[in-house]
């Protein structure tokens, strides 16, 4: 009877960890992580349009940014700009997804550009300035990172761990004691 309580707390203790884990870590994207963000605007777009490439200054990209992809010319950001505009070439495939690679100050990360034949169904809305307000396209929105881009709070993690190890640890006590009183 002890062995059932035990393993049965050691499978709970177990599930608990594997659904704590990071959408990052469990999809595997380590490779997105930069101390910059980055944007493609918008995702979806069709053969011979433009696209607009945004690098968030506020971070951890000072130098020049640059941007690649198989569906246009590399553009480089200058330092001091957020943004960049580029031209997706008329012959790209409908239907097909390309990788954007944007690297500034030595870290690159990526995102993909739809490519649609024709009008999208459901294209991703490009933020307009609805006031007569002039907008400077050299400064960016302050804005946090968010989700699993920023990476790893090592506090965070250190809670979780604490967290679950202390859930195994007192129903390990716990199912001890009643051991020992039934016995």
């Amino acid at each position: 009877m002890r062995a059932i309580r035990v393993a049965s707390a050691a499978l709970l203790g177990i599930s608990a960890l594997a659904l704590s884990a990071p959408a990052a870590v469990a999809r595997g994207d380590d490779h997105n992580i930069t101390p910059f963000a980055f944007s493609v605007l918008p995702s979806t777009v069709a053969a011979g349009g433009r696209v607009t490439l945004h690098v968030n200054r506020d971070g951890g990209c000072k130098g020049p940014a640059t941007v690649r992809s198989a569906v246009f010319d590399t553009v480089t950001i200058r330092p001091g700009h957020s943004w960049g505009t580029a031209m997706v070439d008329r012959d790209a495939k409908p239907g097909a997804v390309y990788r954007v690679r944007f690297t500034c100050d030595g870290a690159s990360g990526s995102t993909d550009l739809t490519i649609v034949g024709g009008r999208p169904h459901h294209p991703t809305p490009v933020p307009v300035n609805p006031t007569p307000v002039p907008i400077n396209p050299n400064r960016g929105v302050k804005a946090g990172v968010g989700g699993s881009i920023a990476g790893f709070d090592l506090k965070e993690l250190g809670m979780g761990v604490a967290l679950i190890a202390g859930s195994i640890g007192a129903a390990y006590h716990f199912s001890r004691r009643r051991s020992e009183d039934g016995a």
